[in-house]
């Protein structure tokens, strides 16, 4: 288990490596200006496009790989904003349901080569 000082160290540090590879990654200050570059509006849109596909049950909207980047970049920007200091739910209320919210964790748990115990001494241990 690491410290929350080491865990942010760490988001830091792989938001870094990702800039230098490429992408323009940033880590926010306590108060993020909302972003105006387009992107929030790109993801919006595929957002809802993916929606569509769902209840179109048209489950290929995306292939997997596409899936895994999207989710992989997404887990990592919200990390590295609550590290950050802002203080929101990864999803809005009532958007996900319980059984969506616990295949994605398991699923995250696994990737990352951890198990519930963990992240509940985490929890603990963080407050979070």
């Amino acid at each position: 288990m690491s410290s929350p000082k080491r865990v942010a160290r760490g988001a830091v540090r792989r938001a870094t490596n990702a800039a230098s590879r490429g992408g323009t990654v940033k880590v926010p200050a306590k108060s993020a200006a909302k972003a105006d570059n387009g992107a929030s509006a790109e993801a919006k849109r595929l957002a809802a496009a993916m929606g569509r596909g769902i209840a179109a049950g048209k489950l290929d909207v995306l292939s997997a790989d596409a899936l895994q980047a999207l989710l992989a970049v997404a887990c990592r920007l919200y990390a590295a904003r609550r590290q950050g200091g802002e203080d929101f739910a990864p999803v809005a209320k009532n958007t996900v349901s319980a059984t969506d919210v616990m295949i994605t964790i398991s699923a995250l748990l696994r990737a990352a080569d951890l198990n519930a115990f963990e992240l509940g001494m985490w929890q603990g241990f963080t407050g979070r």
